[in-house]
């Protein structure tokens, strides 16, 4: 499956997909969350911006860390 047209982003999201990661079709857009459900980022179909993949990329780490906060603080894993 293809889920976005810019060859980076879509190595990122089946990279994603591979660690668990959730892919949903949100109407024009595709959108991944962690296992954890939150919080949802929305993958670019066909970015017009140069620094869409470095964007999305930082979106990832965002979502990441929040993640990782959330996790501990229900103290799953612990």
């Amino acid at each position: 499956m293809k889920y976005c047209a810019m060859k980076e982003i879509d190595q990122l999201v089946k990279k994603l997909i591979r660690q668990d990661w959730l892919f949903t079709r949100r109407g024009k857009h595709g959108c991944v969350s962690p296992p954890q459900g939150f919080p949802r980022i929305c993958v670019p179909c066909t970015p017009s911006d140069k620094r869409a993949f470095l964007n999305f990329r930082r979106d990832i780490r965002h979502a990441k860390h929040i993640a990782s906060l959330t996790q501990r603080a229900s103290g799953v894993g612990h």
